[in-house]
């Protein structure tokens, strides 16, 4: 609305150029128009594309999702680390009141390390039945379980996203009729005017066709409001301050009356959501987890040598074996478990598979309803709607309908027309959402 304005601004400008006469005036003209002229680029109009582009690169809720795939490689790097072995030193047969005559003579001397007995050992634990393999497959399998969580999410968004792109094209579209409906009123005012001043039409009912121009003026400025509500969401979602007068979207609002089958549908969302990837995944790593169970329930030796200074032995060393015997506890209670996780996750894979069959059915329903909706409104009702106004407006000019079966129509067309371009909006948001329910993008 605010670029057709200014366009407008601009024409007449350049017309009245040609008029002038003072060379000062057309630089002042020209000065203007170069003003608007930059004004009006400096609007900043962003396809679908363009918008999901800033959207996944600026969107804080999809970044700080993202960080959490980051996390997870750093847990692998933990899981597979081998244990540190253990180092021991000691001293031994310390008499803190021992003295010793010196070799050479003379008095005594203290020294409380003359029989200390130094040893010292270096143990290490041996993880047994490959449990440290375990761990990293489960910090593996865990890591694409944060990537199809963060692919979820991401879809999550992305249909917020579409849905407020929606919102805003049906908001253009219905402040763009509400301004052509506002045109139109104003010149059947205008004619009517015409006919007051010239005797043909009575003071009451131009007053009563005057009323009606309210509703129009609310029309308008509730389309207005509208949009203005939607580009703040959008602005939001884009984590963007820019101005509301400087931002909009751009982009087709229209219906395409080819759906492809249920099955194509369906297959898709199998291959691709990621929430029943999440499903699937939860199912091995329940597995591995199971197999990490088991294997903790093994002994795991710890090999130690040691040494030491026992006089007259000057230095000898040993080793030894340290295996704790599993009488008890054999992780018997952790095997249970994890087998009973297995047997949860699977049915949690079943419910998410009929998930997805339950949303690609319910979308797929929703759009062939909108089609069929959609069609006669295109083809018949549209035209029809406005054959009427427009033969009633002529019979009311010439006297040949009522004041009542004028109104009667035109409200017939406004309330047909904006039927319809509601239509398409909920046309694009079942669009939107069997992108939802499949996973990525089958409708454009």
């Amino acid at each position: 609305m605010k670029r057709l304005g200014i366009t407008r601004t601009l024409e007449c400008c350049l017309r009245r150029v040609d008029r002038l006469k003072r060379p000062s005036c057309v630089l002042k003209l020209l000065f203007f128009v170069g003003i608007m002229a930059g004004f009006a680029s400096g609007q900043e109009s962003l396809t679908w594309q363009q918008l999901l582009e800033k959207f996944e690169a600026a969107n804080p809720t999809l970044r700080a999702a993202q960080l959490s795939i980051d996390e997870s490689r750093a847990s692998e790097i933990t899981a597979y680390l081998r244990p540190n072995p253990d180092v021991n030193a000691g001293f031994d047969q310390i008499n803190p009141f021992s003295t010793q005559v010196p070799p050479t003579g003379g008095s005594k001397i203290y020294s409380p390390f003359a029989y200390t007995e130094p040893s010292g050992s270096i143990s290490y634990l041996h993880e047994r039945e490959h449990k440290r393999e375990l761990r990293r497959d489960a910090a593996r399998k865990s890591t694409d379980v944060a990537q199809s969580n963060f692919a979820d999410q991401q879809r999550t968004l992305r249909y917020n996203l579409r849905n407020a792109f929606v919102q805003t094209l049906q908001a253009k579209a219905v402040l763009q009729n509400a301004h052509e409906n506002l045109e139109y009123w104003d010149r059947e005012l205008a004619v009517n005017r015409n006919r007051f001043r010239a005797g043909d039409l009575a003071e009451v009912d131009l007053d009563r066709l005057e009323l009606q121009r309210v509703q129009f003026e609310s029309d308008y400025q509730t389309a207005l409001v509208n949009l203005r509500t939607n580009k703040i969401q959008l602005l939001q979602l884009l984590n963007e301050r820019t101005p509301l007068d400087q931002f909009d979207v751009t982009g087709p609002y229209d219906f395409s009356e080819q759906l492809g089958s249920l099955d194509v549908f369906r297959d898709a969302a199998l291959d691709t959501r990621p929430d029943l990837k999440v499903a699937m995944q939860n199912v091995d790593l329940a597995r591995i987890n199971h197999q990490l169970a088991v294997s903790n329930g093994s002994t795991d030796p710890t090999f130690s040598v040691d040494f030491a200074r026992n006089p007259p032995i000057p230095l000898y060393f040993g080793v030894s074996v340290s295996i704790p015997l599993r009488i008890f506890d054999r992780n018997q209670g952790e095997k249970a478990r994890t087998q009973i996780d297995i047997r949860k996750n699977e049915r949690l894979e079943d419910a998410a598979r009929a998930q997805v069959f339950n949303d690609v059915d319910s979308s797929y329903v929703t759009l062939e309803s909108t089609v069929n909706l959609l069609k006669p409104y295109k083809e018949k009702y549209l035209k029809l709607a406005t054959d009427v106004r427009d033969k009633m407006s002529f019979s009311y000019q010439h006297g040949g309908a009522s004041l009542l079966d004028y109104l009667d129509a035109e409200k017939s067309y406004r309330d047909t027309r904006l039927a319809y371009l509601n239509l398409i909006g909920s046309y694009l948001t079942a669009a939107a959402q069997m992108n939802l329910a499949v996973g990525r993008e089958v409708i454009p």
